[in-house]
């Protein structure tokens, strides 16, 4: 009977990891076993309000680590996401002081907007000036730092939220779900549908396995990843305005503290580092992960350093072990 069990476990396990799907387990199991910790340290953190609460939380981060699976299925990185999500936030509150208030209407296309902006001159520099991603988008951030200084005079904004915005980042308009959730979700449906049933998702896989192979296969390479630069950087402006509508303003430097949360929570959900293997569902799994492991963190009182240093050895660890296996497959 233990013999069967044994082998029965051998299998699932073997399955698991022919599907690709072994990180998304591996993330959801410590998901898991974070709740019940938690549960132990107060049971609170079983309790409907506070795992709703982690949700919406979650949906800010899962926002822009979507953005940052484009980018990363390319094999790329996007660095530029701190004031790219600043911006936006920045220019959606700005733009609803226009016409003496009228511009409302309009602020969060424009702050969403101006972010596929950055993200189309990132694509420019990655796709048709060949510069390294993390080289160039490095300097987009620079450049996007720059402005929010100049349009602030280096002091925090005074630009207030639209309703809209707060109602978008704070309201819970359907059977008390979070209205922040349910924009992740929309947006998640729309990616899971873009990356399996077009052709531009299969592009992007292509090009993330081996952009020459996709090239001589007849694949546009250069307008694939423009176009994952663009989604990027509107995920990241789309981010800033939900936390201009949270926090009823903008503020300088609001998108520092998601840059390496979101890529650790791309790479703990099984996305290959490297490029051309990863699943939106293990995306999901690894924000909600890094939820978790963030509230377990501010209630023991981590210093923000040492959370750094804990998503960097995630960073490296994934690196290794998926890009060890992708080197050998090579």
């Amino acid at each position: 009977m233990n013999n069967c069990k044994s082998l029965r476990m051998t299998e699932i396990f073997l399955g698991l990891r022919k599907s690709g799907y072994m990180p998304v387990a591996s993330a959801a199991f410590s998901s898991l076993l974070l709740l019940l910790l938690g549960g132990l340290y107060s049971s609170n953190f079983l309790s409907a309000d506070y795992l709703l609460l982690q949700l919406q939380i979650a949906s800010f981060l899962g926002i822009v680590a979507t953005g940052a699976m484009f980018v990363i299925l390319l094999g790329g990185i996007d660095l530029s996401v701190p004031w790219v999500v600043t911006i936006g936030g920045v220019m959606a509150a700005s733009a609803a002081g226009w016409w003496n208030g009228a511009g409302a209407n309009i602020a969060i296309p424009v702050g969403i907007g101006c972010g596929m902006v950055f993200g189309l001159l990132n694509g420019i520099g990655v796709a048709y000036l060949r510069v390294p991603s993390m080289i160039f988008t490095l300097g987009v951030n620079a450049l996007a730092q720059g402005l929010v200084v100049l349009r602030t005079g280096g002091f925090a904004p005074q630009d207030r939220a639209t309703p809209a915005m707060h109602l978008f980042a704070t309201g819970h308009s359907l059977f008390g779900i979070p209205n922040a959730l349910l924009v992740w979700i929309v947006i998640g449906s729309a990616t899971v549908f873009l990356l399996h049933r077009t052709t531009l998702g299969r592009s992007i896989y292509a090009v993330g396995n081996r952009e020459s192979g996709a090239y001589m296969s007849g694949v546009d390479t250069r307008r694939v990843t423009l176009l994952c630069f663009v989604i990027a950087g509107a995920c990241s402006a789309a981010l800033g305005v939900l936390l201009t509508g949270y926090s009823t303003k903008a503020y300088q430097a609001m998108g520092d503290a998601y840059l390496m949360p979101a890529i650790s929570a791309v790479v703990l959900g099984g996305t290959s580092i490297l490029g051309g293997q990863g699943k939106y569902l293990g995306t999901v799994v690894g924000v909600i992960l890094i939820t978790l492991l963030q509230s377990i963190l501010s209630v023991v009182q981590m210093p923000d350093m040492y959370r750094q240093i804990i998503y960097g050895v995630i960073i490296i660890g994934m690196l290794l072990t998926y890009g060890r296996g992708r080197r050998t497959s090579e």
